[in-house]
């Protein structure tokens, strides 16, 4: 029963973010750092980690994390340089903080190379073409 619930839950998150303006936040949490967390967890499985030190890296549980290595969670397709990045920041991974460090840094890239605003326009349907709200300076 509650995997029925939590189904319909997400589904209608889904639905409600595809026919809404998101904030960019809300991009990064739902969509962007499942991805990055999903690339690395890959990275990482191909370096020769199995899925139980992987999991304990990432404080999650061991299904959550097969999930992302199968691409069942997090079915976000990031741009080559920003998969090259995540690759490269996941030989560094040692430790949970590592880990913290990888994504926040792996965040920080996309949002400097504006891919948050392609990602945007993939998930929502009433972005404009050139929008380029999340890089106006703020005038104080």
């Amino acid at each position: 029963m509650f995997w029925a619930v939590t189904f319909i839950y997400r589904i209608c998150i889904k639905f409600t973010m595809l026919n809404n303006v998101l904030q960019p936040q809300e991009i990064e949490v739902f969509y962007i750092i499942p991805a990055i967390r999903s690339y690395l967890a890959k990275a990482l499985k191909d370096s020769g980690k199995s899925q139980k030190d992987i999991a304990k890296l990432f404080g999650l549980r061991e299904s959550t994390v097969s999930q992302y290595i199968n691409g069942k969670r997090a079915t976000l397709k990031l741009d080559k340089k920003s998969q090259e990045k995540i690759k490269n920041l996941a030989g560094k991974i040692k430790t949970q903080i590592d880990v913290v460090s990888a994504v926040q840094e792996s965040l920080i890239y996309i949002e400097k190379s504006q891919g948050i605003c392609e990602i945007h326009k993939q998930i929502a349907t009433v972005i404009p073409c050139d929008c380029k709200v999340c890089f106006k300076k703020v005038k104080s």
